[in-house]
């Protein structure tokens, strides 16, 4: 009689499963076409000029139109899933997140990532793990880096808690350590093809933008972008993985989704270089239509010609009063569903 195993399948890894300072090389890298700009101006209303056109971009001082950053963001997160959220409860969040180089169609990208934290939770049944990932070309050179947070399940609830260790991380990126593309000018921009006549100094410290325009997920949509950068969290493909037997839209769609929508008064606010930090503040589900609302947080000059930082808040909410965040308590309102900090670069 044959004998049937499991010894060959992966079942992820659970909370117990992790040691700090474990190096995880993340499995199947991916040479980039440009079938991936193309689902991915399908998926969301991405319209931004430097991602749209060879032109544009070669006008700004780069060879071609390169990789959205958020896509490339995705295909390296996407990589991670298998070694690191499979088993995840829910993606906590983000920080010190910089794009180092820009992906080019013809790039080949993978991942690898450091446990930089361990806690266990108080009810004994989860564990939140930090790890530190970095994105690389077929080069070696690392073409993105971030650390992200994740709470995972327990396998066995008797294991013993590891040691708490917590990483510190900055709040912000400095302006000084973001990196701008070489090559890039935005000194001969052409605010009508980008769409919108506003500049790095028509934004003020403090001002909020409505994005005004809303996108209902539906779980197609939601399904295919999640494979399209083949992650493979359970709670995005399973109905069993979650106790109320719903799919979870993956947070990055979401994210996508908002920064689409925010063209709508940041049309210049062209490529994103840094993410200070991000919360997924509350499950966004199918059916759910997404807004969008930001707010200006912090300007800065960079050394390339007619460049300038903007430090900017993109809220995503599922409805509720444009600019509303937080409640009285101190927590996020029930329809915020993310809160993101990011740089970007817009021409002065």
């Amino acid at each position: 009689m044959q004998e049937t195993s499991q010894s060959k399948t992966n079942a992820g890894r659970f909370f117990e499963d992790y040691r700090i300072g474990d190096v995880i090389r993340h499995a199947v890298p991916r040479t980039v076409s440009g079938g991936e700009r193309a689902l991915y101006q399908a998926l969301y209303p991405a319209r931004h000029a430097l991602y749209s056109s060879d032109e544009f971009a070669r006008s700004a001082g780069l060879p071609k139109s390169p990789l959205e950053d958020l896509a490339a963001f995705h295909i390296v997160f996407g990589k991670t899933v298998p070694d690191v959220s499979l088993n995840a409860v829910a993606n906590l969040g983000y920080a010190e997140g910089r794009w180092h180089l820009p992906v080019y169609e013809g790039d080949t990208l993978r991942s690898e990532s450091e446990v930089i934290g361990l806690k266990q939770n108080s009810n004994g049944k989860t564990g939140v793990v930090w790890v530190r990932t970095r994105g690389l070309n077929q080069r070696d050179d690392v073409v993105m880096d971030y650390v992200r947070w994740v709470m995972v399940k327990k396998r066995d609830l008797d294991a013993p808690a590891p040691e708490t260790v917590v990483p510190e991380l900055v709040d912000v990126i400095a302006p000084q350590d973001l990196a701008v593309p070489e090559g890039l000018d935005f000194t001969a921009y052409d605010f009508d093809l980008a769409g919108e006549p506003h500049r790095w100094g028509d934004y003020a410290l403090g001002e909020k933008i409505d994005h005004v325009d809303g996108v209902t997920v539906e779980e197609a949509e939601h399904m295919l972008a999640t494979r399209l950068w083949q992650n493979t969290a359970k709670v995005h493909f399973d109905t069993t993985a979650r106790p109320d037997g719903t799919r979870l839209i993956y947070g990055g769609h979401v994210i996508s989704m908002a920064r689409a929508l925010s063209f709508n008064g940041l049309a210049n606010a062209q490529m994103i270089v840094g993410l200070n930090g991000g919360a997924h503040a509350n499950p966004c589900l199918s059916g759910t239509t997404i807004r969008a609302w930001s707010e200006v947080l912090d300007k800065a000059e960079t050394g390339a010609p007619g460049v300038g930082a903007i430090r900017l808040r993109l809220v995503a909410t599922s409805g509720g009063e444009p600019f509303a965040l937080k409640g009285a308590d101190g927590k996020y309102l029930p329809e915020v569903l993310l809160d993101l900090d990011y740089w970007a670069l817009m021409p002065i």
